[in-house]
């Protein structure tokens, strides 16, 4: 691939200065799953890369590939999800998601549909309709879906005395293709009994701590 320039749609998910003018940003990407790019002159003012590396920033990037990172050339950012920096409480939500991606994906992977469902997650949290509780577990539940750990014993065992909308719920997320999953609503009984559930489920196959769940604690509870 070294020496052939890559065309690519992604989102940033991690953004971090990288010398006096540069940005080093970690895209998750629909082709080529999670990789690591350095954006030079980024951090100038007016520079055509200055919003294509900010957080949340989902578009068409046209990378340079190196031995161990790619070089961003060039890009066409189509959403910049501004509203949800904006939003401290979904901005908390927010950058939960970008770390989870950030650590549950891997490079060359097809990520394709953890990449639609971050997108479609950042979208729901914008919407006033929904709870952003219920966002947050909808995304959790379908990321573990999606890389298949889900239904084993254990579930149905988690599943145990929970209500027929909290187990509806359990089921449309498992087998709901990411684009049409933020669509439903539930009552706060069964929706606290989703949360749970995901919780448990979360508990067991997330090993690792994220310290912007934490912020949600603080910020948003």
């Amino acid at each position: 691939m070294s020496g052939q320039y890559v065309n690519d749609s992604g989102m940033v998910i991690r953004s971090d200065p990288f010398s006096e003018f540069d940005r080093r940003v970690v895209l998750l990407t629909k082709d080529h799953g999670k990789i690591t790019a350095f954006a030079k002159g980024a951090r100038r003012q007016n520079n055509k890369l200055m919003a294509a590396t900010d957080l949340f920033c989902f578009g068409q990037y046209r990378l340079y590939p190196g031995k161990e990172a790619y070089t961003m050339v060039d890009a066409m950012p189509k959403t910049y999800f501004d509203e949800l920096r904006n939003d401290i409480s979904a901005a908390a939500y927010g950058m939960y998601f970008l770390d989870v991606m950030e650590y549950q994906t891997r490079e060359n992977n097809d990520e394709e549909k953890l990449l639609v469902l971050l997108y479609m997650a950042c979208r729901a949290l914008l919407k006033q309709e929904i709870d952003n509780r219920l966002v947050k577990s909808v995304f959790e539940l379908k990321t573990i879906a999606l890389q298949g750990v889900f239904g084993d014993k254990d579930d149905d065992e988690l599943k145990k005395g929970l209500s027929e909308s909290a187990l509806y719920a359990i089921d449309l997320v498992v087998h709901t293709d990411p684009k049409q999953l933020f669509t439903f609503m539930l009552k706060d009984g069964p929706l606290n009994e989703f949360v749970s559930f995901v919780n448990n489920k979360k508990s067991k196959v997330f090993n690792r701590h994220f310290n912007s769940e934490d912020m949600i604690e603080v910020l948003c509870m």
